[in-house]
This record gives C-alpha cells, sequence and structure tokens, in this order.
C-alpha cells in the first residue's frame, strides 16, 4: 500500500444503506472461498459476519455523504487481500484520532488474532450492521466513539469539535475526528492500558504513542496512518 492518499475537511458526516449488485464479489466467488480458507487457517477466531462497504463517497458543502451496501466479511477480506481491485467500491470507516495535552497520538496495536493482526492505527472499526438506526441510517459517527470507548475504555469530552478529515487512497475512505483529551501523552496511555488489561478478550495488544514524524512505523502503520502522522506532526493540520 502507498502513502497517495488525498485529504479534505469535512464538518458533517452523514451515512446510508443502499441495495447493490456487487458484480465483483460474484464473479470471483471461488476467490472469495479460497481466501477464507486460507484466513480461517491462520486465525481460527475470524467471524464471517456482515459488514458494510461503500459504492459511493460525495463531497458537498464540506459534508460527507456515503451509501453503503451490505456483504460477507469474507467477500470483503478477499477484495482487501486482492488489493481492491474494483474502482467502484470502497473500505469506508470513521475512527477517533485520540490527541493528548502535549501534543502526543495514541494508536492501538492489533491482536493476533484479528484479520489486522500486528498493524498499529487509530481505534476503528468496519461498518457492520449495528451500525444501523432508524432502518437504513448507518452512524459512522457514532461507529467512531463506540470503537475508542470499546478499545481504551474512554467517551469523547462533551465538548470535542465535530470536524472530520477524509483521507481517501488505496481503495479506502478514512474519516478521522482529531479529539484533544486533557492529559498528557503518559496519562492518556496509563488510562488506555488499565481499560485494556481489565477486558476478558481484548482485541488490542497494547498502544503506541507518537510524538514526532520518527515514530512513524512505516512496516506496520496503514498508508492512510502514516498520512496524518506524517502532516500532523509537520503541522498541515490537526
Amino acid at each position: 500500500m502507498s502513502d497517495t492518499f488525498t485529504v479534505t475537511r469535512i464538518t458533517a458526516l452523514t451515512a446510508r444503506r443502499v441495495p447493490y449488485d456487487w458484480a465483483w464479489a460474484r464473479d470471483n466467488a471461488g476467490f472469495v472461498s479460497e481466501n477464507w480458507a486460507r484466513r480461517i487457517a491462520e486465525r481460527p477466531a475470524l467471524f464471517d459476519g456482515r459488514v458494510l462497504l461503500a459504492c459511493a463517497c460525495r463531497i458537498a458543502d464540506d459534508a460527507g455523504t456515503v451509501d453503503l451496501f451490505e456483504v460477507a466479511f469474507s467477500q470483503f477480506l478477499a477484495f482487501r487481500d486482492a488489493g481492491s481491485p474494483d474502482p467502484d467500491v470502497a473500505n469506508v470507516f470513521a475512527a477517533i484520532v485520540p490527541r493528548a495535552r502535549d501534543g502526543a497520538a495514541l494508536l492501538g496495536v492489533m491482536g493476533g488474532h484479528t484479520a489486522n493482526a500486528g498493524q498499529i492505527y487509530f481505534p476503528c472499526g468496519t461498518p457492520d450492521l449495528a451500525d444501523l438506526r432508524e432502518g437504513d441510517r448507518v452512524d459512522l459517527v457514532g461507529s467512531a466513539e463506540r470503537e475508542l470507548l470499546e478499545e481504551t475504555g474512554i467517551a469523547l469530552p462533551p465538548d470535542a469539535p465535530d470536524e472530520w478529515l477524509l483521507l481517501s487512497g488505496d481503495g479506502q475512505r478514512a474519516f478521522l475526528r482529531p479529539v484533544h483529551f486533557p492529559e498528557d501523552g503518559d496519562a492518556l496511555l496509563a488510562r488506555m492500558e488499565r481499560h485494556r488489561r481489565a477486558e476478558a478478550d481484548a482485541e488490542l495488544d497494547g498502544f503506541v504513542i507518537v510524538r514526532g514524524a520518527a515514530d512513524i512505523d512505516s512496516a506496520r502503520m496503514p498508508g492512510w496512518v502514516r498520512t496524518y502522522l506524517a502532516n500532523a506532526f509537520a503541522p498541515i493540520y490537526g
């Protein structure tokens, strides 16, 4: 994966579930099955549930609107493992970027039982049916807040600004919401670690503090994370 991501500021984010005939998944059903068998052999805890991918993403008047459709997790993994070959479909997700009082950014290290074992990124997850609200509305904003709370034990401050950065590239659309917390980096890390150690089945193996460009891990951080951090510590944006 590359670091060729465009960055767009937005102030509102909405999403909905729509019907969509995904020809790529239908035409590559054999590859999907073979890829899933390989993945399950590597990590038996994986579950082939239903997730949401995007077939459209529009930006107008500083607002983002996303159309999502329902697929099997095995189809999503096959699509991603194949290099996201369908240009009409994207992996869309939302994430809170925890920023400490001293400017540090906090990221999680994915557990060895997960599909992204060892990778380092901000608390987030692929949208799924649990994010549906009021019929076909998809709560991406709430999904980001929920993932932060579940993985770190930290809730958003009541005065957190509703401002986002959309990073687009490599078949992904990452909606990032940088939020500043009152603690310094070490104190915020300690709070997250206390929560993680108290979990019976933690999704994360630990956390990483980034205080500058020298802390960027090019081997384990996805391109959208590297892009955000490189610019955040330039600095270009928050």
